[in-house]
């Protein structure tokens, strides 16, 4: 009997603790990302560490749901008008942080702000189909594009809505270190390098955010994150380690998260500055990483190899293209034949990047008589010298890149088009056809037109498409929350099981 009282004794305080945890001091959230946000204006950079923190800050026109389905949220609905024209129907129920109403207005000028080369916004290339936008009504928005764009509500799933009066009162730069918006949490203080405080917005339209305060640190340390994680400093860390992952799986406090994504894992290499100006010496590289190997070792299980810059679920993948073998003595060929032997090539990369998985690709391209240095640099430093000049912008680099838009209209157009911040490489032929892929409706031509710049890009190499990559995270074992493909950490979709 004593025996049984223990027992039941037990499993009472463990359902009380459990209760307790989701109903007490747990109205905290705090969150551990590799690197600081590098802007809190949404307009400008979209890397995953800044759209992590500022997603919450401010809703979007559209978004999409688990699925992948695009959904209303400030827009309840859309139609075409013509080939070139998509009318939006606007919420009239939305206020912004300070009480002022979310109108068509505002959304007008979010679009024509983000396409304005005065802002130079590094999401420019992703909107600038967009002729310009007009209100006809406080609830009636027209989007008109410079010709027919099959992007363009994959491209809007990411514009998220600014408040005009605001940002115009207190200018770009006060709005970037002061954010205001209409999603569920406002801005609380934003100590550089180290956190962002957010507070619930108690007047968010949708329903009551699940936390009252949450925390995004900069941990750029993937040991120290798991350390917060295990020691109840941190409730949810991104960016985890395959190795580390299938570790943290035998943690009672914990739990693993995971999800394929529509991101691909890729190298960069300059094809217009230093060494790597030769297409031979950048098809050398192609040829000296053994992409397996990467998966196999440093991966294991969350990932998967791709030939090219895209990965099944984007609209224009293809598997026609083939990849480059492993082959390091073509390597070596390659480079002796353009007298590159012993060649410096700059190897740019941040804490955001596996730095096992920097070193081995560093490692493979010196066994094939390169001379491969890694600079290491805070993400902010890393991402503006990547989309600043050729001469500033390394011979490679390590990539992850997502467009969340699930279209190759968002990777290879950005990321190689003439005239793109993100490109160090230029190709006529390359920019026609994903000139023409973004302005037809024909989605047979499209996908044809993809599968050629592919080759272009095949031959050419400005970049070599490694893995898909999954988005892995450790979690509270107490948190419920289901990752999304697009990779939005957004923070109403999670809260504490009961």
């Amino acid at each position: 009997m004593h025996s049984r009282f223990l027992s039941a004794a037990a499993i009472a305080l463990g359902l009380l603790a459990s209760a307790a945890y989701a109903q007490s001091a747990k109205d905290t959230l705090t969150i551990d990302l590799p690197n600081d946000a590098a802007t809190l204006d949404p307009h400008l950079q979209w890397d995953t560490d800044s759209y992590s923190v500022y997603r919450n800050i401010f809703d979007n026109l559209i978004t999409r749901d688990l699925s992948g389905s695009i959904v209303p949220q400030i827009a309840t609905s859309w139609k075409y008008l013509d080939d070139k024209t998509l009318e939006f129907q606007i919420r009239d129920d939305v206020t912004f942080q300070d009480g002022s109403k979310l109108t068509a207005d505002d959304v007008v000028y979010s679009i024509n702000r983000i396409i304005d080369p005065a802002l130079k916004s590094p999401q420019l290339s992703q909107f600038n189909q967009i002729d310009k936008a007009e209100a006809t009504s406080p609830t009636v928005v027209k989007v008109m594009t410079k010709s027919p764009y099959p992007a363009l509500l994959a491209q809007l799933v990411k514009l998220s809505i600014v408040p005009k009066a605001y940002v115009e009162k207190v200018g770009a730069q006060e709005f970037n270190q002061k954010p205001m918006g209409s999603g569920p949490y406002k801005l609380v203080q934003w100590q550089k390098g180290v956190q962002t405080e957010l507070q619930a917005n108690d007047h968010y339209w949708r329903t009551k955010p699940p936390f009252e305060h949450v925390f995004f640190r900069a941990v750029p340390d993937v040991s120290t994150r798991i350390a917060d994680l295990k020691a109840g400093k941190a409730d949810l860390v991104r960016d985890l380690p395959s190795d580390q992952a299938i570790a943290l799986k035998s943690d009672q406090g914990a739990q693993v998260l995971s999800v394929p994504t529509e991101r691909v894992g890729y190298i960069y290499i300059n094809a217009q500055a230093g060494a790597t100006k030769d297409v031979r010496v950048r098809q050398a590289i192609a040829y000296a990483i053994d992409r397996q190997t990467l998966i196999d070792a440093l991966l294991q299980g969350f990932g998967s190899p791709v030939n090219i810059l895209g990965a099944q679920p984007i609209f224009g993948y293809t598997d026609k293209v083939e990849g480059y073998p492993f082959d390091p003595d073509k390597a070596r060929a390659l480079i002796k034949e353009a007298g590159a032997e012993g060649a410096k090539i700059e190897f740019l990369t941040s804490p955001a990047y596996d730095r096992s998985m920097v070193e081995a690709i560093q490692q493979m391209l010196n066994d094939v008589g390169l001379n491969t240095e890694i600079t290491a640099l805070d993400q902010a430093t890393f991402l503006k010298r990547r989309q600043g000049d050729a001469k500033d912008a390394g011979s490679v680099a390590l990539g992850r890149w997502s467009c969340a838009c699930q279209d190759a209209d968002g990777i290879i157009f950005p990321l190689f088009r003439t005239g793109s911040s993100w490109a160090k490489y230029s190709n006529p032929q390359f920019d026609s056809l994903v000139d023409y892929a973004r302005s037809t409706l024909d989605n047979g031509k499209r996908l044809a037109d993809y599968q050629k710049a592919y080759e272009i890009l095949r031959d050419d190499v400005p970049g070599i498409g490694l893995y898909q990559s999954d988005a892995v995270y450790g979690a509270n074992s107490h948190l419920k929350w289901q990752p999304s493909p697009n990779e939005a950490m957004f923070v109403m979709d999670m809260s504490w099981q009961q």
